[in-house]
């Protein structure tokens, strides 16, 4: 059964964490704390995250502006931010030497964090993430992709669909995209909207858009396993130059995978990572 913790985060911001971990893994000490992308929820890594906390100890978080956590009006919703949330994380909860698995927005925070605070992470598990800046013609398109979306929407059922099939960044029928969508809707008097501000999601990502985070990654001393899916937005030529850059970087790619790797083929993403993570956590 998942349990519900709450973290305060840098500047008193309210976080939520999620304790997947079950009776068969320890309950306390060093654990996984896993980090979603970017309007994402803790819930996304569901799939996933019940794979690991059979046998280690495996809490999600909610970032701030994202899930149940506060979603303060002024922020900040800087790098800096994110990064002492989950240091303030791992810290409170008691995770340390953490091993911190992220998933895009989520991963640039968790390899952030392990290069600021060495001795406090084990290991790291980087999920389609890039280290190059994405350009100004980036934030463009997502403003207009938000403007487009047809909410409120009338049902979870519009959501799905459009998600999955009408939205125009759809090359082909996702169901799973659908439903990721789903999990981050609340229903309102008029119907179903964001649980995040779509504003705050664009102040967020400004730090990658104009940004490059190569200098970060270099830091980064502990085992370090590069993720991608074919399909997604790390190309392959960047990931591995990503490993090379690493002092301990590792690669691996999970084939018919998108972006949201972890979410639409959890067993594949498992057979990925779980080597990677047996070897890093029982040496």
């Amino acid at each position: 059964m998942v349990r519900r913790l709450d973290v305060t985060g840098a500047d008193g911001v309210r976080l939520t964490a999620w304790d997947f971990t079950e009776r068969t893994a320890p309950q306390t000490g060093p654990g996984v704390l896993l980090l979603h992308g970017l309007m994402g929820r803790a819930s996304h890594w569901a799939p996933a995250a019940r794979r690991l906390a059979a046998r280690h100890r495996t809490i999600a978080l909610d970032q701030r502006g994202h899930g149940t956590s506060d979603k303060p009006a002024a922020g900040p919703f800087t790098r800096e931010a994110y990064v002492a949330d989950a240091l303030a994380a791992v810290e409170s909860l008691g995770l340390g030497p953490v091993t911190l698995v992220g998933h895009s927005m989520g991963a640039l925070t968790a390899w952030q964090l392990a290069a600021e605070h060495p001795d406090l992470v084990r290991a790291l598990v980087i999920c389609d993430m890039r280290a190059s800046a994405l350009g100004a013609a980036s934030q463009r398109e997502w403003q207009d992709w938000f403007r487009r979306w047809p909410t409120p929407f009338p049902s979870l059922d519009a959501v799905r669909r459009w998600f999955g099939e009408d939205d125009p960044w759809v090359e082909r029928p996702n169901p799973a995209r659908g439903a990721f969508f789903a999990e981050v809707m609340a229903e309102h008097p008029d119907g179903w909207r964001p649980v995040f501000d779509p504003a705050q999601m664009l102040t967020s990502r400004e730090t990658w858009v104009h940004d490059a985070h190569w200098d970060s990654l270099a830091q980064v001393r502990c085992p370090t396993l590069v993720l991608r899916g074919l399909d997604g937005e790390l190309g392959r030529a960047e990931a591995q130059e990503m490993v090379r850059v690493l002092p301990h970087g590792a690669y691996a790619e999970i084939p018919d995978a998108g972006h949201l790797l972890h979410y639409e083929h959890a067993d594949a993403w498992w057979d990925a990572v779980s080597p990677f993570l047996n070897g890093v956590l029982t040496s």
